[in-house]
């Protein structure tokens, strides 16, 4: 399952660093690439290792969660080009 939507996972899967790598983190979680590639378009390091610390935090983020509500019934392998956010 994806650690961040909950889909099953498809044919491709990504490792998250929750806390970023270059931040010191270490512990990685499964995602679909477009969750993970929606993340880091919605979120930069220093976010996710400050005021988006987990995936309950990032889940709160207003454009992940409309993601989320968006992507819930796509198939496992559902692949879209993911634009950053007009803050980055």
């Amino acid at each position: 399952m994806c650690a961040l939507c909950g889909r099953a996972l498809g044919r491709r899967v990504e490792w998250h660093h929750v806390i970023p790598k270059s931040r010191g983190g270490r512990e990685t979680v499964a995602l679909h690439p477009v969750c993970h590639r929606t993340i880091h378009a919605h979120l930069t390091n220093g976010e996710l290792a400050g005021t988006h610390i987990g995936l309950n935090a990032v889940r709160e983020n207003a454009g992940i969660a409309r993601f989320l509500r968006w992507i819930a019934d796509k198939p496992p392998d559902f692949h879209v080009p993911t634009h950053r956010s007009h803050k980055h």
